[in-house]
């Protein structure tokens, strides 16, 4: 591996472009092998995200948020142009518009995979404007899964050097240089090319965290989408020629001088070297429960403790022991009066772990739609065992967090149950079920359970099967045949609902 460091450089120093971040980040991208020398398993993996991003998408296609960006995408029409998840096979719109609807559809459930490290991010974010672009760019499967394993390996090596949240800073910003590095090498552009992409994109898409602050809005499942839409006008603006505000990270008045750590700033983001295997999409975990991903082991961990207690009505108080993260951004930490409001939108529920871990405790599971319904969350013996639940920091729970070895690294906590006759219940999870590490790590099966259960009843059996079987033969697919990632469903019903929502501009 190779350690790039970043820090600040003055105008007057005029940083050579082979030593900017940016341009490191292109030239490792565009080196990436062809998918036939790629690690199979790297590949394999790929092909599961792809069926991990269909199913959480077909799963909120009549959610407000999903028909909005719909209803935005449909009237520019291009071809050849892009699918849109929803809409019948003949509508091709342009590519930007395409990776605008199908990535909030992705996102909206807050359902797919996740990699944390110093910062987070959720790299299956990476694929609908890639998807879009290799549609309208007459690209096939193999080029697609190539320029996947690269945008994968650029965001995991970003949220592993550059934290964005200490300075609340969203980390879409170290998405749509990902997105923007995978376009390079899904279109086979030059490192320059790439270079100028990665910096439009960054200096663009730099976003403050109140996405997912207090009252959290329908933005949180645009945002990815936006920094998505924004990387693909990155790239078609370099392909044309055109220059970007340089060194976008390094700069006197950059990324890191004034959104990070400031003029005295140093970061180290390692980075494979040419021949090196691309392997940073296996450091990625998918979620099998749609909630924050620090929530994930949270729900295995009350589902657990569930078998031990008689009725969550005999509990007095529950204390979770946690790292910053899970205690600031999910947790009481935060501050946030709305982690506690029955009435609070769903967006806010999935970002409070005292509501996720009252519920997970009473069902003994977890439900993408049903543990989110208002009248689930304003149920009178929910909301009193809601308020009963809190976090608090703990150092060692924090250090598992940030331990440099994938296999020691934790993202769950410890929970201290104490119940009305003084009896104390105690049990910890290091990691979901789900994770790599955990009881039940996802591979295949698990994807394709997960795929049929959340699009039953949407997608016919049939029409999940021809899916499948598309996904499964991924790299042999053609340009045309990408069209077969996008499940048949009942296109005159959802066009029904999308008519019924508000008109904007277009």
């Amino acid at each position: 591996m190779l350690e790039h460091q970043v820090r600040v450089h003055r105008s007057a120093d005029e940083l050579p472009r082979e030593e900017q971040l940016a341009w490191k980040l292109a030239e490792v991208a565009t080196a990436t092998p062809p998918a036939d020398q790629l690690a199979p398993q790297a590949l394999r993996m790929a092909a599961n995200r792809v069926i991990d991003n269909a199913s959480v998408a077909v799963a909120s296609l009549r959610r407000r948020p999903v028909a909005v960006a719909r209803g935005q995408a449909r009237p520019h029409v291009l071809a050849p142009g892009a699918s849109l998840f929803g809409t019948a096979p003949r509508l091709r719109v342009s590519p930007e518009w395409a990776a605008w609807a199908n990535g909030t559809a992705v996102r909206e459930l807050d359902f797919h995979d996740t990699f944390l490290a110093a910062d987070y991010s959720h790299p299956g974010d990476n694929i609908p404007p890639l998807l879009a672009v290799a549609q309208h760019a007459g690209r096939g499967g193999a080029e697609l899964l190539r320029g996947i394993v690269a945008a994968y390996e650029i965001h995991v090596a970003l949220v592993k050097g550059i934290c964005l949240h200490a300075h609340r800073i969203d980390h879409v910003a170290h998405l749509s240089a990902a997105t923007a590095c995978g376009l390079g090498v899904l279109l086979a552009l030059d490192p320059a090319t790439v270079h100028q992409a990665v910096q439009q994109a960054v200096h663009t898409t730099t976003a403050t965290r109140q996405s997912r602050k207090g009252e959290i809005s329908s933005w949180k499942a645009f945002a990815p989408a936006f920094a998505g839409k924004a990387a693909i006008e990155a790239v078609d603006r370099a392909m044309r020629g055109e220059s970007s505000p340089s060194p976008v990270y390094e700069g006197e008045d950059g990324f890191v001088a004034w959104m990070l750590d400031g003029p005295d700033a140093a970061y180290t983001v390692t980075l494979p070297e040419p021949g090196e295997a691309r392997r940073g999409i296996l450091d990625t975990y998918t979620k099998e429960h749609a909630a924050e991903y620090q929530a994930q082991a949270v729900i295995d961990l009350a589902r657990r403790l569930r078998e031990r207690l008689a009725s969550p009505a005999d509990v007095r108080e529950i204390v979770l022991h946690t790292s910053h993260h899970t205690h600031h951004v999910i947790g009481t930490g935060a501050g946030d009066p709305q982690k506690y409001d029955p009435e609070a939108s769903r967006e806010t529920l999935d970002h409070s772990v005292p509501y996720i871990f009252a519920v997970a405790l009473e069902d003994g599971t977890w439900h993408h739609e049903r543990s989110y319904a208002p009248e689930r969350a304003r149920r009178p013996e929910t909301v009193e065992l809601w308020r009963k639940v809190s976090t608090v920091e703990d150092p060692e729970w924090t250090r598992r967090y940030h331990d440099p070895d994938p296999a020691r690294r934790a993202f769950g906590g410890r929970a201290v149950v104490t119940l009305r006759d003084g009896t104390v219940l105690e049990d910890e999870l290091a990691v979901a079920d789900a994770h790599p590490a955990g009881a039940r790590p996802f591979d295949r099966d698990a994807y394709t359970h997960k795929f049929r259960t959340l699009t039953e009843g949407t997608v016919p059996p049939g029409a999940q099967d021809a899916f499948l079987h598309s996904a499964e033969r991924l790299g042999e697919l053609d340009a045309a045949g990408l069209a077969e990632l996008f499940p048949a469903v009942d296109t005159d019903a959802l066009d029904a609902y999308d008519a019924t929502l508000p008109k904007g501009l277009f």
